[in-house]
């Protein structure tokens, strides 16, 4: 878990492949289920719409790939479109309910194994998850970060991810929180390779 920014989408993917566990992004669930929304024409705020189109779709993630309907949208789902309307899609507690749904069968299938990462997972997803990890960074990092990856403007991602921030931790579906239990790793001093290297002894330590 974690806010915008801290990394969270690339170490997890890493701490999986590196553990040989599978790996889970839940955000890619609700992108997918906002490319449906964009693409029907409806209105994201629609909670009524939103939902009906959601509960008609089939979802399914493996091997680092999004499926809709059987489709691979690994790429549409990271379209400018969809990023402008992912907040309000997934925001709809009808919605969360549905893919949160989703996302505890795809645990189930892979015997209870697996890195997942999002917003709620350790508060909502999996509650009673064997380790749970919150990775966090100060705002002002976290928006150098993302400038330098994109070439966006600084201030205008800062201004972006305190909105969202705002926006994640405010909402009435699964704010975002820190999990109860969970090791809270700040990496704003920390390099890349430092994050995984922690995560992956948090996990042997398990073993």
């Amino acid at each position: 878990d974690g806010p915008g920014g801290t990394g969270k989408s690339t170490v997890s993917r890493v701490v999986a492949h590196k553990a040989g566990l599978p790996h889970l992004d839940t955000g890619a669930y609700y992108r997918a289920a906002t490319l449906a929304v964009v693409e029907a024409g409806s209105d994201p705020h629609d909670a009524e719409k939103v939902v009906d189109i959601v509960a008609g779709k089939r979802f399914a993630q493996e091997s680092g790939h999004m499926y809709l309907n059987g489709q691979d949208v690994s790429e549409a789902i990271r379209e400018e479109k969809v990023t402008a309307a992912v907040s309000a899609v997934s925001a709809h507690p009808s919605v969360r309910r549905l893919l949160v749904a989703e996302q505890r069968a795809w645990i189930e299938r892979h015997a209870g194994n697996g890195v997942v990462e999002g917003r709620d997972i350790g508060s909502v997803v999996f509650p009673d998850a064997d380790l749970k990890i919150y990775l966090d960074a100060s705002a002002e990092e976290r928006a150098r970060r993302r400038a330098r990856e994109t070439g966006e403007d600084y201030d205008a991602v800062l201004a972006d991810l305190n909105r969202r921030d705002r926006f994640d931790s405010t909402r009435v579906a699964s704010p975002l929180v820190i999990p109860d239990g969970a090791v809270v790793i700040d990496t704003s001093e920390l390099t890349f390779d430092e994050v995984v290297q922690r995560l992956l002894g948090l996990i042997r330590a398990m073993t």
